[in-house]
């Protein structure tokens, strides 16, 4: 069954309401956006979280220092890196790791197996900030010969689109943002109504 991650949070209620969705993971952004947070702020924040739920820091070209920090004090199961950050960085680092790749056309994707992390997230180019964007991108350029189980998607994902975005790529797990959102804050009805679709698809 594919996996749900819920990222950017940054309310107790909105945890909890994903928490008692069934989400399989919860992200907290450590990098430039609105939606970031403080390592004080998601520790309180992890305090809603079962230790069955995965939590999941998002960094974009940050320090060493900064990364080993949040995922001691949060703590933090897995680290996602959405900047340049190189294999060897990420190798040296040895915390269990999701690497982003942003999507502009299929070339992009190639090579991925050669990625030494846990994970790959494939998502939209971001535009304000590193990291996504919430557009869409052609789902079809993953449609080769990748790594499933190792495969998260996001990007521009919906309760309306992430049926088909299953049906077609058959990732791993789903990663949503502002597609649970309503001007600009997390919605609690959004992120049932999500995770519910998704749990759904596959039963």
């Amino acid at each position: 069954m594919t996996k749900v991650k819920i990222c950017g949070l940054m309310e107790p209620v909105h945890v909890q309401a994903a928490v008692d969705a069934g989400v399989d993971a919860v992200g907290f952004v450590f990098a430039p956006s609105r939606r970031r947070v403080a390592i004080a702020q998601a520790k309180e924040l992890a305090r809603h979280v079962p230790e069955d739920v995965m939590k999941i820091g998002v960094f974009v070209n940050a320090t060493r220092e900064e990364i080993e920090r949040a995922y001691k004090e949060v703590p933090l199961d897995y680290i996602q890196y959405h900047g340049g950050e190189s294999t060897d960085f990420i190798q040296k680092i040895g915390l269990p790791s999701i690497k982003v790749l942003s999507v502009h056309s299929a070339e992009d994707v190639m090579g991925v197996s050669g990625l030494q992390s846990d994970y790959v997230l494939f998502d939209a180019p971001g535009v304000e900030f590193n990291g996504g964007s919430g557009k869409v991108f052609e789902w079809g350029y993953l449609a080769g010969e990748l790594p499933r189980n190792r495969m998260i998607l996001a990007g521009g994902l919906h309760a309306l689109n992430v049926r088909e975005a299953i049906r077609q790529v058959r990732p791993f797990m789903v990663d949503v943002s502002s597609g649970v959102e309503v001007e600009g804050r997390k919605d609690e009805q959004l992120i049932r109504e999500f995770v519910r679709i998704v749990k759904e698809e596959e039963s």
